[in-house]
């Protein structure tokens, strides 16, 4: 190989690549990387030290690129790999979650990953599945050890333990069914699969009810006022460092608070003027007239919903009829690559309501696409169950699959996936604020199309609206709750009345901005980003159709869309 700057970065790249590979194994399986099936990730203290340790040498080794020197595709990526290595190094050295969040350490994802794809034989991906199954006592005996003597967060150990007591069904039943599953479709192989993981699965198992009791524990404790509890708010300084990194804007977390809160404003105007048009009266001049002709259209609408048993069905049917509609408009390119709508498997319950699990950007074999929902939990009330269904109508719904489908996540991730650049890097760190924040700009385009859903377009419209407000208060959540000290009830207050969401949502986002600090914010900054950028490409490119700039702004892989502009140039 030619010793020139790019092919010194694509070696570098590789290299880090498959450093990092080694070092989270469980990330590498997700990627389509099959070479670690059998490991888990080292979260004990010495191994998070270790891969501090061993970012930091590799973060010299990126200051000393001559990125001026580089290609565009390469000067790009070079950006993308030394952010992600401040990133991971932010978050063991300065923010420290594997501390106080015992979540962080759950193998059931990495389990689960290798009984949901058919990416290799059964029998090859049972013996994987042996392999972590035997490393769970220490990987758990471990993470105590991190744990012992530090300060938790309450709400992380609440979904620690439902986790937990998840990978204990997944490495029970579940496991069974994938291996009589397996056995029925005529797999090769099995039986020494199965004496494999019959060898490790008791001890995996007694340690799984060992860690979950000693989180219990932990739990009572605090409750009890013998330990305490840390806060799961970040705070101020970490909070803006943590956005900075984790979405690689260029706007602060200042800016971005800022911006959305006047947005808030300008979608709230909106949402009133559509609720006016679909009643078919004028719009009222006053504020509170105004909230209860929406309240009163919304809840109107919220009438039809479906339930547990419904929901998936008409989640498809909804999707076939997307696919039909980008297709007569010609809004983007559109792909036949295989998917299937599934219930959300109880390890991945807890936080999102769905989600698209696309296959790993570096897989090489042909799985399909798995759309998830989830089904309500089963402790909940009947009274919140409707609830939920209320805010997850048939209107909404068709809104939700247009945002994690079409033209949303799958279509995204399948132009994703076309994309060939001379390093992995922009594939295997992909970013989620541009994922995120075109499948909210599909949302927008499609209401804007007159998407008709189950015939009327302005019920959809109403439901795109509302979830463009949830998606504004999200970004206000994640920024006032975290730096300036939000409390339950006024998110509450600010979801229900200025959002209109039910009050199981409400409660639900309440927690999953104290799980999940800076994530809330990906949707907003990735929808502003991508909408800025259309409008852009389209003044740039007037000649254009609607579907070649989205193609274009599609056809580079998944990177930051501050990075898109120099790319499409």
């Amino acid at each position: 190989m030619a010793d020139t700057p790019d092919a010194r970065f694509e070696a570098l790249a590789a290299e880090f690549l498959d450093g990092l590979c080694r070092r989270r194994p469980d990330w590498a399986s997700a990627l389509g990387r099959h070479e670690y099936d059998a490991e888990l990730p080292d979260h004990s203290a010495g191994g998070l030290a270790a891969e501090s340790a061993w970012l930091a040498g590799q973060a010299e080794e990126f200051a000393d690129l001559d990125r001026a020197a580089l290609s565009v595709p390469n000067r790009v990526d070079a950006a993308i790999l030394a952010n992600e290595a401040a990133r991971i190094r932010f978050q063991i050295d300065d923010l420290r979650e594997d501390e106080w969040n015992p979540a962080e350490a759950n193998p059931g994802v990495p389990l689960y990953t290798l009984l949901a794809r058919d990416y290799a034989p059964a029998a090859q991906r049972l013996t994987a599945f042996a392999g972590r199954l035997e490393q769970v006592p220490s990987t758990l005996s471990g993470n105590r050890a991190l744990l012992a003597g530090k300060a938790l967060s309450r709400i992380h150990v609440e979904l620690a333990i439902g986790q937990f007591e998840g990978t204990a069904e997944l490495i029970g039943g579940e496991l069974d069914a994938a291996v009589a599953a397996a056995r029925e479709a005529g797999a090769e192989g099995l039986s020494e699969a199965r004496a494999a993981i019959d060898a490790v699965r008791p001890a995996a198992l007694a340690a799984l009810r060992e860690h979950i009791a000693w989180l219990k524990e932990r739990l009572a404790a605090g409750d009890a006022g013998l330990e305490e509890f840390r806060d799961p708010r970040i705070g101020a300084e970490l909070f803006a460092r943590k956005l900075s990194l984790s979405l690689d804007a260029e706007a602060d977390a200042a800016e971005i608070l800022a911006r959305a809160e006047a947005d808030l404003d300008r979608v709230s105007g909106e949402i009133v003027e559509a609720a006016a048009d679909y009643d078919g009266v004028a719009v009222p001049a006053d504020p509170a007239e105004r909230s209860a002709l929406v309240r009163r259209v919304l809840d109107r609408l919220a009438e039809s919903h479906p339930d547990n048993d419904s929901i998936l069905a008409y989640g498809r049917q909804a999707l076939l009829k997307q696919f039909a509609f980008v297709r007569e408009h010609d809004l983007v390119t559109v792909y036949s690559d295989p998917y299937e709508v599934a219930a959300m498997p109880e390890v991945h319950r807890g936080v999102a309501v769905a989600y698209c699990d696309p296959p790993g950007p570096l897989e090489s074999a042909d799985v399909q696409t798995i759309l998830a929902i989830s089904p309500t939990p089963r402790d909940w009330t009947p009274e919140r169950v409707d609830s939920f269904f209320r805010e997850y109508n048939l209107h909404m719904v068709h809104n939700l699959m247009v945002h994690e489908a079409m033209p949303g996540h799958l279509l995204q991730l399948q132009h994703s996936r076309r994309y060939q650049a001379p390093t992995p890097v922009r594939a295997a760190l992909w970013s989620g604020s541009f994922v995120e924040g075109w499948a909210v700009y599909a949302e927008e385009l499609m209401a804007r199309h007159a998407y008709p859903g189950d015939g009327d377009p302005r019920a959809v419209r109403m439901q795109q609206l509302k979830m463009q407000l949830r998606m504004i208060i999200n970004a206000v959540l994640d920024g006032r709750i975290h730096c300036h000290g939000m409390t339950e009830a006024e998110a509450m207050a600010l979801m229900t009345d200025r959002g209109f969401q039910e009050d199981g949502e409400a409660a639900g986002k309440w927690r999953r901005a104290l799980l999940s600090s800076s994530q809330l914010s990906t949707y907003y900054v990735g929808y502003v980003e991508v909408s800025d950028l259309v409008r852009d490409v389209r003044a740039e490119h007037p000649q254009w159709s609607q579907r070649q700039v989205h193609d274009a702004v599609l056809a580079h892989g998944s990177p930051a869309a501050r990075y898109l502009r120099e790319l499409i140039a």
